[in-house]
Parts: C-alpha cells; sequence; structure tokens
C-alpha cells in the first residue's frame, strides 16, 4: 500500500530531482557531493494489532504532523514480515523549492516521541524502554553483526604482530601460516581463506600499511587499539570434498579439475592436522568424543526445558 502527498509515488524520484533544479535555479545554492536528496523514517507496529490499511493512514500522519505539510513524500506499508511497518520517504526540498529540510540533531526523538503520541492516541502499543540506536543498522547490532573481512584482517594482523615477529618477512610467513594468501607487488596485499578480493594492507588504515607494521616490529609504534574481534574458530567451518568424478564442470575443464584436486588435498591435511592435535586420530576415541558432546547436549537441553516447565509452573 502506498500513499503520496503532492507527488506521485511512481514517479517521485524524478520529481524530487527536479525539484533540486528548482532549487538551484531559485536560490543558486548547491550542496555538491553532501547534498540529499530525501529522508528516510521506518515506523513498525505489534504483530497482530493493526491492519495494513490502518498503518498506512498513521504512517501518512506521522509523515505530514513531522514535515508539517512542507514538503512531497510518499508512505509505503509492507506486510512481508511478521510486523506490518511503513516506509515513508520525503524530499528534502520544500515544495515551493526556496529551502531544504534541515534535520536537528535529534530528529530520531522526536519523531518516535510524535509516532507514540500517535498510536497512544489509536490504542495501540509504545515502546516503553527502547534502546538508544545510533548509525547505520551495522553499528546497532554492535558484536552480533558479522565482522567484515577488514575487520577479520585486523584482527588477525594484530594476532600476529602480538607473536613478536623478528622482522617484516616473518610477519609475512606467520600470516600465510594463518591461512592468509599474501600478495607481493606495488603494494602488498592479503586475502583470507573465503574471502573472494585481495585487500591492500594499506587500505586497512594508517596503522596497517606496510611502513607501519614495520615500525611496530621494530618497536618505533604501538599497535592501533581495534574493536577486538575473534576471527580463530569462528568463521572456519567444514568443506567438504570435491566430487570430482561426478563433477559436470571439472570434467569440461581442466584447469577446474586440477584446481579441485588441490582443494580436496588441503581440506584432508587440515582435517588429519585437526584430528591430530585433538587427540582425534583414532576411531575410538573420535566416537568417544563425539557421544560426550551429544550427552552434554542433551543434559543442557534437557536443563532447558525444566526451566520453562518451573517458569511456567510460576506464572500460572
Amino acid at each position: 500500500m502506498v500513499t503520496g502527498y503532492q507527488c506521485n509515488p511512481r514517479t517521485a524520484d524524478t520529481e524530487f530531482l527536479l525539484s533540486k533544479q528548482q532549487y538551484y535555479a531559485i536560490t543558486g545554492r548547491s550542496h555538491g557531493r553532501r547534498d540529499v536528496l530525501a529522508y528516510h523514517i521506518r515506523q513498525a507496529f505489534l504483530p497482530g494489532e493493526i491492519t495494513p490499511e490502518d498503518a498506512n493512514r498513521l504512517g501518512y500522519e506521522l509523515a505530514m504532523r513531522f514535515t508539517r505539510g512542507r514538503h512531497s513524500l510518499i508512505v509505503a506499508t509492507h506486510i512481508d514480515k511478521a510486523h506490518i511497518h511503513n516506509h515513508i520517504v520525503f524530499n528534502s526540498t520544500t515544495l515551493d523549492c526556496t529551502r531544504k529540510f534541515d534535520d536537528p540533531k535529534r530528529s530520531g526523538r522526536i519523531i518516535r516521541r510524535i509516532s507514540d503520541q500517535i498510536c497512544a492516541e489509536n490504542g495501540l502499543s509504545v515502546i516503553e524502554n527502547p534502546k538508544p540506536s545510533r548509525g547505520h543498522y551495522g553499528t546497532w547490532l554492535g558484536d552480533k553483526k558479522e565482522p567484515s573481512w577488514r575487520e577479520k584482517l585486523v584482527a588477525l594482523i594484530n594476532d600476529v604482530l602480538s607473536k613478536k615477529p623478528t622482522d617484516f618477512e616473518s610477519f609475512v610467513k606467520l600470516m600465510e601460516a594463518m591461512n592468509c594468501e599474501v600478495k607481493r607487488g606495488n603494494h602488498i596485499s592479503l586475502r583470507m581463506d573465503g574471502q573472494k578480493r585481495f585487500i591492500r594492507l594499506r587500505s586497512l588504515g594508517a596503522g596497517y600499511s606496510e611502513d607501519a607494521i614495520r615500525e611496530i616490529i621494530s618497536g618505533k609504534r604501538a599497535v592501533p587499539n581495534k574493536r577486538n574481534i575473534i576471527v580463530h574458530g569462528q568463521h572456519h567451518k567444514i568443506n567438504l570434498l570435491i566430487d570430482i568424478q561426478n563433477s559436470i564442470k571439472a570434467q569440461n575443464s581442466p584447469g577446474y579439475a586440477q584446481w579441485s584436486k588441490i582443494f580436496n588435498l588441503k581440506t584432508a591435511a587440515s582435517t588429519l592436522i585437526f584430528l591430530q592435535e585433538n587427540g582425534l586420530d583414532d576411531i575410538n576415541k573420535l566416537n568417544e568424543k563425539a557421544q560426550l558432546a551429544k550427552d552434554h547436549f542433551n543434559s543442557i537441553n534437557l536443563r532447558i526445558q525444566n526451566i520453562d516447565v518451573r517458569l511456567k509452573d510460576i506464572s500460572a
């Protein structure tokens, strides 16, 4: 469900752009690359508490109260999730094309206050103690967010530097020993296991260029204080061997077949090393460890069930 105000939802983006040109023609002011085309507001409701029609109506009311009817906008109501929610997009340029929206520092709180008031007026639920949200969605996720390859590389470099390599070549060898491919050239680039593209050292930040790492190794510079990310044991996963004989791609491509053989050898070797390091090279020991892990899991699951029963008894 989509509702528009002073614009056609099908051509809203074009109309927003046209208003920017008119704004420049009238005022002569240009914000360059910092110019904002439109602003986006998201408004969600408790599952099962509101109809799509009412959600769209309340979203439109929120948009009009916040913009005071000075900006063209669209309200799109989505019902593809468990919770019905609105996406409100309004033009940064006013309707008369003479002014731009000045985003206040506490605009999020202002919008939340207006939305809460509208929900209270219509007998809908209101979040009493909302968690603060700053930055983009990944920042809001915090530690739950999967770290990027750059963050993983930084964590791996910090880990290797903590081993006190004697020189840069020792640093490179330690990185390679941690399944990180090192490509030399005009610039040194790194690629971790599972990473598609190489990332240059200098692009990781001022403290991670080749010169900076050399200075850290020599003791002339301290290791940058970066976010602590667990790399080892978190992103590694079990790789299955490629069935070369039954692979159509391997049959049609000798190069892929050769790569598959090398991949299988590396996978088998890493598996063997893991088993040896953990004392699981004997089949009986492996079965014993597997049974212990299964029993431990079942005991935890039983405890959880008992806790659920107790909570139900208490609530009753």
